[in-house]
């Protein structure tokens, strides 16, 4: 982390958590964080599910939720940056206060309630991003939907056109009964409105889908089972948790999404179970509790293809992406794979 990242974290905590983060928002779109630019390797080069990534560290939905600071993000070393979420109409969102920092865990509980500007805005933001970067969009439900499964396929219709890849993300846990749609009939359903709104794309693109760390081992099953059949290009594990296990902050009785360090280990086991269950036929992008090359490396040798950060940046800043994919070269190397392909899942049985 360099000197003036420091001062900026040290001033940003000073403050409410969802006003610091506007703050840093502003900072990106006035030029005044410092980004590192490309970051790859033999290495660290990989493709997903097509995508020809420079490395396999992504940042994840949540940072922009609105696709504000595009630009900047290109240069800042991630291999992809997933956007969002957002939904056909704009929502408010949840009432303030809605965002909390656990410092003593290096967590955060966010309560947000896919709070974003809707789809024609997004989409004019779209419109306009660097053509070098890996783009994807979490796609999300208003609230008051009549028809939440129809709500994903619009905001990817709408906005397909200008990404790279997109999310269906059905676990987040702050808007009520959205998880219930992980259950298998319902997720086949919707995945099937999804697929037919990506495949009426001009270029078709890959799409993944995002998971709870909170489903059972028969709710994993039907899953990994829908996931396969549906046509789906990779699932992301995980979302946020209602665990709140071994907390020490203040904030730890909060309603809403636990992330952060408390997260690594029970997403990182939801993964190498979902990674056993697919035998390797999907792509697997590891979320949840990294803030390290070496965490990262465990979640590849646990599974993932690729790895995606949030709230580490929000104690270790925006450069910790970059940070981890050099560090993730260096452990390749030190235990002599050419790249990251070679390294998946090659740990997993410590995980299951």
């Amino acid at each position: 982390m360099k000197t003036i990242e420091k001062i900026g974290l040290a001033a940003l905590h000073r403050l409410d958590p969802e006003t610091a983060h506007g703050l840093a928002i502003k900072a990106l779109q006035s030029g005044l964080v410092p980004v590192v630019g490309r970051v790859t390797s033999d290495r660290l080069a990989t493709t997903i599910a097509g995508l020809r990534l420079d490395n396999p560290v992504g940042l994840a939905a949540g940072f922009d939720k609105n696709a504000q600071v595009l630009q900047p993000l290109a240069r800042a070393g991630f291999g992809f940056v997933e956007v969002g979420a957002i939904t056909p109409r704009p929502q408010p969102g949840n009432p303030k206060p809605r965002l909390f920092r656990l410092t003593e865990d290096h967590a955060a509980i966010n309560r947000f309630g896919f709070n974003n500007d809707g789809m024609e805005v997004a989409a004019k933001r779209l419109a306009t991003r660097p053509d070098n970067m890996i783009l994807g969009l979490n796609l999300g439900a208003n609230k008051d939907s009549t028809d939440r499964a129809e709500d994903f396929a619009k905001v990817l219709r709408h906005c397909g056109a200008h990404l790279d890849f997109a999310t269906v993300n059905v676990s987040s846990p702050n808007t009520e009964k959205l998880r219930d749609l992980q259950g298998k009939e319902a997720l086949a359903a919707l995945l099937a409105g999804v697929m037919q709104a990506r495949d009426a794309l001009p270029k078709p693109i890959p799409v993944f889908l995002k998971i709870a760390p909170d489903l059972d081992r028969q709710g994993l099953e039907d899953v990994a089972e829908v996931a396969l059949s549906s046509g789906v290009s990779g699932v992301i594990a995980t979302n946020t948790t209602l665990d709140r296990d071994g907390l020490q902050s203040t904030h730890k009785a909060e309603a809403g999404g636990l992330s952060g360090t408390p997260l690594f280990e029970k997403s990182t086991r939801t993964l190498a179970q979902l990674s056993q269950l697919t035998n390797g036929a999907l792509p697997i992008i590891g979320v949840g509790g990294v803030s390290s090359a070496e965490q990262a490396y465990e979640k590849i040798r646990a599974g993932a293809s690729a790895v995606q950060l949030y709230t580490a940046l929000i104690y270790h800043g925006l450069s910790l992406g970059a940070d981890i994919a050099t560090g993730l070269d260096r452990l390749l190397a030190r235990d002599g794979f050419a790249n990251v392909a070679q390294a998946v899942g090659t740990g997993r049985n410590k995980w299951l």
